[in-house]
């Protein structure tokens, strides 16, 4: 029963590790260890979930998070969290430019953070779901998840650049 698709309440999902889970098939079949990674890690970040298991091979794909039961999205979206560490950006607080290399400082939900940027025209992107990914020097990923909640000061220092 390798490399199937879990549409919705056909399995339940339990967290077994910061980035590992259980997956329980309803019919009797048990996967252990498994690690969900996303297959496209910018855009989807709700759909197409891979489940690899320790030897990197694909047991099965959620196509939705939004249609699994309760207890398994949340089991699932803990794992992708610890995972995929996105600070987000709540406020920027200084830009500076100097010989072409651009410095933000901003303050995020892990804390105050200063990093370079080297182009902006390609290291800051909006996606379709109105999410900005900011990409540093070093490629490390930022997230300004609604650029609404933004206050002034950072709007026109986002704006700036963009």
């Amino acid at each position: 029963m390798k490399g199937f698709y879990i549409d919705g309440d056909e399995a339940r999902m339990t967290r077994t590790g910061l980035t590992s889970l259980t997956l329980e098939i309803y019919g009797g079949k048990t996967y252990e260890r498994l690690e969900p990674i996303r297959l496209f890690p910018s855009s989807g970040i709700t759909k197409y979930i891979s489940l690899i298991d320790e030897t990197g091979a694909e047991v099965a794909i959620i196509r939705d998070l939004e249609k699994l039961l309760p207890g398994s999205k949340e089991a699932v979206e803990a794992c992708l969290d610890e995972y995929y560490i996105v600070p987000k950006i709540k406020r920027i607080v200084a830009r500076k430019e100097k010989y072409g290399n651009i410095t933000w400082t901003v303050e995020t939900n892990r804390g105050l953070h200063s990093f370079d940027i080297l182009n902006t025209s390609t290291d800051i992107k909006t996606l379709y779901d109105g999410r900005i990914l900011i990409k540093d020097a070093n490629d490390n990923r930022y997230e300004i998840s609604n650029v609404d909640n933004l206050d002034k000061g950072s709007l026109n220092l986002l704006k700036y650049d963009m």
